[in-house]
């Protein structure tokens, strides 16, 4: 009898093992999760058969589907283009063309959205408590949404007045500025964060994730202060890899949801989000004079190009420059 090439439910042991593979590469449970779901929709796309009756063609077909069907961006269709390599190459060890020749996704190039100064502070005084915090955090160090709520006590740099970015999207290790006016709001936090973990050891818990790496290197730093997160959720939660109970960081949520109340507070058209407070402070260090390779640094942004954009929407002395609307004569009458 032909054997099937069906990806039958019982088969569902596949994504198991690129879990478990994942795991073994120390892939971060973001990632992990994304990874799954792609392979998955690329598999039922593709008729449910199973990956290893599939190949380059079936591969260029999907991703060419998420291009022209789909309108996906360019960094979509690269993240589903990983994560099927990922299974070729780390799961079912079946080396892989790379020559794949799919419709690619144009890669949009538009302006970031940037606020003035006075939208920022208008903003920023709308938000309180921690919401507060992380939006200054945001504004005043450069810092992205995961990476703010991401950050752990041992992170915060008082007497050196820097910040340090562990793990951050690309993966390289930085230290960004670190705002005289939030040492005060951060070390009451970092007082209530000593008092949720006091309670959490108390109560027999007190555990907080840790990279495996650095689990191992550091046995009990998964209970240590410094390891906690600056911005501890309110509830303990199940961790869904080791199926511990530990405290994990705040969601991020949390700033997305204070960006847009107060955004509506301070009456602010634009379309701001809790990056465009990361948006605004690169512009407003280049309108400063700050050299574009220390922003770029700061940013965590492994080419300068990418830290050009901030050139176009700086704020420009236009003063001297005429419109041609203005030579008109009479054009309100």
């Amino acid at each position: 009898m032909e054997e099937s090439t069906t990806f039958r439910p019982s088969a569902s042991r596949l994504m198991d093992q690129v879990r478990e593979t994942l795991r073994f590469y120390h892939y971060a449970y973001n990632t992990e999760k994304s990874y799954v779901e792609w392979i998955l929709k690329f598999i039922r796309f593709s008729g449910k058969k199973h990956p290893r009756k599939m190949g380059k063609f079936e591969i260029e077909r999907f991703l060419s589907h998420l291009a022209v069907n789909r309108d996906v961006a360019a960094s979509t269709q690269n993240q589903a283009f990983n994560a099927i390599m990922f299974l070729y190459k780390k799961v079912l060890d079946m080396p892989m063309d790379l020559d794949i020749r799919a419709k690619r996704s144009s890669k949009r190039k538009n302006l970031p959205t940037v606020l003035s100064k006075d939208e920022a502070r208008k903003l920023i005084s709308c938000m309180k408590g921690t919401a507060k915090i992380l939006a200054g955090l945001m504004y005043g160090s450069g810092l992205r949404s995961l990476e703010v709520i991401r950050l752990r006590i041992h992170d915060i740099d008082f007497d050196n007045n820097q910040i340090y970015v562990r793990n951050p999207k690309g993966g390289k290790d930085r230290t960004t500025i670190f705002p005289q006016v939030l040492h005060q709001p951060i070390r009451s936090q970092i007082e209530f964060a000593r008092r949720l973990h006091d309670r959490d050891l108390e109560e027999g818990y007190g555990e907080v994730y840790l990279p495996t790496a650095l689990k191992r290197k550091y046995t009990k730093a998964n209970v240590s202060f410094g390891w906690q997160y600056l911005f501890p959720s309110k509830v303990r939660s199940t961790d869904p890899r080791s199926g511990k109970v530990m405290r994990h960081h705040i969601h991020k949520t949390v700033i997305q949801k204070a960006v847009t109340d107060a955004r509506n507070k301070a009456n602010i058209v634009k379309r701001a989000t809790p990056h465009t407070l990361r948006h605004s402070f690169a512009t407003h260090l280049l309108e400063n004079g700050e050299n574009i390779r220390v922003l770029q640094v700061l940013l965590g942004h492994k080419d300068v190009k990418t830290t050009e954009i901030y050139t176009h929407v700086m704020q420009k002395n236009h003063d001297s420059i005429k419109s041609p609307l203005d030579a008109l004569e009479d054009f309100y009458d």
